[in-house]
């Protein structure tokens, strides 16, 4: 039975892996520096986690679900556009309150995947395939205008999660202060509507 102190350690090991992975990918990361975050020894370290790999297992494990919850909650019963656009606000709304998550994906993708490869290649593809055909059929009937299902998809995760991989850019650029997603919401409302509404029938 997993007692109180052995949860809290947990929880500060994998809190500060998750700062150590984001900013230095899986590669670069080492036990040391994760150690030293948690203000634990390497062995105590060591005592809850194998190795490397299983704290940045046990990060991305919890991650995924969260990641694919947005995308899930596409409802075929609703209006497309109000459906997609609150995907797209989800996404942002995530790249603001999980920075160091979506860097956390972001380093496993560029990476080639090594990790969550099997994930991907079918848990991923089949929720994407999915929401795919739910857009080609409302694009079918007329309820958005046409578009490729997937680049819809890709697009609204490159918009979006920008905000949390590349939020050192951001601030350099619009001031060290800035709230990297401030403003971006209406501007993205405003491009994803342009981009889904149905054009007039004559």
């Amino acid at each position: 039975m997993t007692t109180r102190i052995q949860r809290r350690n947990r929880k500060i090991i994998l809190e500060a892996a998750l700062d150590v992975f984001s900013a230095h990918g899986f590669r670069g990361a080492t036990l040391d520096q994760i150690a030293e975050r948690a203000g634990l020894s390497k062995p105590n370290l060591l005592y809850y986690f194998d190795g490397k790999e299983a704290i940045h297992h046990a990060l991305l494990t919890n991650l995924l679900d969260t990641w694919l919850d947005p995308l899930r909650a596409l409802n075929p019963e609703g209006d497309p556009q109000t459906e997609l656009l609150e995907y797209m606000r989800r996404k942002l709304q995530m790249a603001h309150e999980f920075p160091r998550e979506s860097r956390l994906f972001a380093n496993e993708i560029i990476q080639g995947a090594p990790r969550i490869e099997g994930f991907i290649r079918h848990d991923l593809k089949a929720l994407v395939d999915e929401k795919a055909r739910l857009i080609d059929h409302w694009v079918h009937h007329g309820r958005i205008a046409p578009v490729d299902p997937y680049h819809l998809i890709f697009s609204i995760w490159a918009l979006t999660q920008h905000y949390a991989d590349f939020d050192a850019q951001i601030r350099m650029i619009r001031g060290d202060h800035t709230v990297p997603v401030e403003g971006a919401e209406p501007f993205l409302t405003t491009l994803f509507l342009r981009l889904l509404s149905p054009k007039p029938t004559d």
